[in-house]
């Protein structure tokens, strides 16, 4: 049982945050900690404990998950004398839900392994909605048997939990996702920008095309919102174009050119020049628009 696992839990951002509420809702003992503090006050009235540092935080865990933004904070968080690394005990377990690359990730386990702790990468997608809901598909790398251990704590934030491969087969899949996340919400956005042109009523478009061959998750999610020129955070776009870099690295060492992931990362360097970085990948329909958009042209 969960439950019966203490766990700490570092990276209490819009995925972690919510992801740890529903282990703490399941009764897993559970200490947090996060970079900005009052991150952690929801929890902490829950009933979770609070630990000062990365490395108090591990030293009353058995599991320790992190849900970082990037390679360099997940470092910062293991390292130095008060890191994770510090605290931990030899036998645990680190967790990476944050999304890296797996050269990072080989670099960090192996760090670990020197103090007798073993890895997975475990990068999570299904967004904030899955998050909250603890449907979370979890992608996972590393040992079948530190798999096992850590299901029922997975069990609880995942609906879907997929053992890949080695350790990095988990970063590796991330990255195929977000490739496929670059299209579908690229597409999306495209197709809102020459609907509205054509004079179309938008909404009850949206609503047949859910039901076809063109449905898909950012169409039935975020469609409606995005004619309403809304973007609430599912995924911060800056988040997406570090791992759509992740990918395109991944796909130059193989030797692959991936045209619609360079557009999109394109796009996206465009609308973080104009400070829409912090908004959901949703935004990606502002790359259409302009202070005086012309009349339909239907």
């Amino acid at each position: 049982m969960a439950a019966n696992i203490p766990v700490c839990f570092i990276g209490l951002g819009a995925l972690g945050q919510p992801m740890a509420a529903n282990l703490l809702a399941a009764g897993v003992p559970l200490t947090v900690h996060n970079r900005s503090p009052e991150r952690q006050q929801p929890l902490q009235a829950a009933g979770a404990r609070v630990a000062a540092s990365p490395a108090e935080a591990a030293a009353s865990a058995q599991i320790h998950a992190l849900c970082l933004t990037d390679a360099a904070a997940v470092e910062a968080v293991l390292q130095g004398p008060s890191g994770l690394l510090a605290g931990v005990e030899p036998g645990g377990l680190i967790v990476d839900f944050s999304t890296i690359d797996p050269a990072s990730t080989q670099r960090l386990a192996a760090a670990a392994a020197q103090r007798g702790v073993s890895w997975l990468d475990a990068p999570v997608t299904g967004g904030t909605e899955g998050a909250r809901r603890g449907t979370l598909s979890v992608l996972v790398g590393g040992e079948a048997s530190d798999l096992e251990r850590a299901g029922p704590v997975l069990e609880v934030v995942g609906g879907t939990i997929t053992h890949l491969g080695p350790l990095g087969s988990g970063q590796r899949a991330k990255a195929v996702n977000q490739v496929l996340v670059a299209g579908s919400y690229a597409a999306v956005a495209e197709a809102l920008a020459l609907g509205q042109r054509l004079g179309l009523p938008m909404r009850d478009l949206v609503a047949a095309l859910q039901e076809g061959a063109a449905g898909s998750w950012a169409l039935r999610h975020r469609a409606p919102s995005m004619l309403e020129q809304q973007f609430p955070l599912g995924f911060k776009l800056e988040l997406h174009r570090k791992d759509l870099g992740i990918a395109l690295a991944a796909a130059e060492g193989c030797e692959l050119q991936l045209p619609i992931s360079e557009q999109v990362a394109a796009m996206e360097d465009s609308l973080m020049q104009q400070g829409h970085g912090q908004e959901d990948v949703s935004a990606l329909l502002r790359w259409f628009k302009d202070d005086s958009p012309p009349a339909p042209c239907g």
